[in-house]
């Protein structure tokens, strides 16, 4: 896919807003498998904001966030001050020190990498016995009238909907990364609860959807609303997740 560190340029702060986060069991599940431990420190590749990072600053971990976009950069320099590094760079080239980390995650972000050079960048930087950990929140699709009016909406207004979500998970891609087939995933339930403000910032944060200045604008907010009102329960929509966790030991090569 071509050069896509811009793509969230001008929606870093509806990303920051409406993303979901990552269930506390999910990250639990990483930090056990990997054995973390205080001193221990975790590298988050395209980590955008912050959101994934955050709960193992909480946990008590060291931690560098690489991220190319600088409207990314700056929220997560504002969230985290000083209590974690955020570096510019990209998962094929991350500045970081060789043999420096124990811990090499990407969340919702991997689809974005170049399998074999981000393979070699993280063998690099990891230390013998580190682990990595891949995880998505994958939205559920036919669960309720509203998840299928809203993967329709996608559909029918997303520039390249399709073909980003086609690469998701690839098990390819994390074949080259793990260095042999992926680890059994596990899976934690996730929810998240929108309003209608909450809802519009969810769908403008998907670097597939028009932006202010495309023609049809207006008409797709509308189409947005309209979907809220017609599934909004008590002033509020639901989507439900899974939050699909791979994490394991490198293959040896």
């Amino acid at each position: 896919m071509a050069d896509v560190t811009a793509r969230f340029s001008d929606r870093a702060d509806d990303y920051d807003r409406a993303r979901p986060r990552y269930p506390d069991a999910a990250i639990d599940h990483v930090r056990a498998v990997a054995a973390l431990g205080p001193d221990d420190v975790v590298v988050d590749l395209g980590a955008g904001t912050g959101l994934s990072t955050i709960r193992f600053v909480e946990a008590g971990h060291r931690a560098v966030l690489v991220e190319p976009n600088a409207s990314m950069l700056a929220l997560a320099r504002q969230r985290f001050g000083d209590r974690a590094r955020v570096v510019e760079g990209r998962a094929e080239a991350t500045t970081l020190e060789d043999d420096s980390v124990a811990l090499v995650v990407a969340a919702q972000a991997f689809h974005w990498f170049d399998p074999e050079p981000t393979a070699a960048e993280i063998r690099r930087i990891l230390r013998p016995g580190g682990h990595v950990a891949l995880f998505w929140n994958e939205r559920r699709l036919d669960d309720t009238a509203f998840l299928r009016a809203y993967e329709a909406f996608l559909v029918a207004w997303g520039s390249d909907y399709l073909a980003v979500k086609s690469t998701y998970q690839s098990n390819e891609a994390m074949t080259v990364v793990f260095g042999g087939p992926p680890p059994e995933p596990a899976l934690f339930e996730n929810h998240q609860r929108l309003d209608r403000e909450g809802l519009r910032q969810r769908i403008l944060s998907c670097s597939y959807i028009p932006k202010a200045d495309a023609p049809r604008y207006e008409e797709m907010l509308a189409g947005i609303d309209a979907m809220f009102e017609e599934h909004a329960e008590a002033g509020e929509v639901t989507i439900t997740y899974d939050t699909t966790v791979y994490v394991a030991k490198l293959s040896p090569r």
